[in-house]
C-alpha cells in the first residue's frame, strides 16, 4: 500500500501571519511523521496494493482535522481514524460537492 499524507496549508480562516507560519511549519512536520512513522505498518506485506491518501488540515478552532479522501477497505479505515484519534485529531467532515442547500430554487 502507498501512503500519501498531505497537508492543506489554506484553510476556511486566516490566521495571522505568524501564526499561520507556525501553524504550517507544525502541519508540514506533523503529516511526514504520519506518513513516515504512524502508517508505516500500512506499507507492509498483508495489505493491499492500493493507495491510501490523507489530508490533514486545521479547524477553526486550531485542532487538526483529517480526512481520507479515496476509496479504502474498512480496516484501514479503522486504523487511521484510531491513530489519528490518539494523536487528538478530529475527523474532518467536508460537505458534499455540488450539493445545494437551497429548497424549490
Amino acid at each position: 500500500m502507498t501512503v500519501t499524507v498531505l497537508a492543506i496549508l489554506e484553510t476556511d480562516f486566516k490566521p495571522e501571519k505568524a501564526l499561520a507560519k507556525v501553524m504550517n511549519d507544525r502541519l508540514l512536520r506533523t503529516a511526514k511523521e504520519l506518513q513516515d512513522v504512524h502508517f508505516k505498518p500500512l506499507s507492509g506485506k498483508g495489505f493491499s496494493s492500493d493507495d491510501l491518501v490523507v489530508y490533514i488540515s486545521y479547524n477553526p478552532k486550531y485542532k487538526i482535522r483529517f480526512r481520507i479522501v479515496n476509496d479504502v477497505p474498512a480496516d484501514i479505515e479503522y486504523f487511521v481514524a484510531e491513530c489519528c484519534g490518539r494523536l487528538g485529531f478530529i475527523l474532518w467532515r467536508a460537505n458534499a460537492i455540488g450539493v445545494s442547500s437551497d429548497i424549490g430554487g
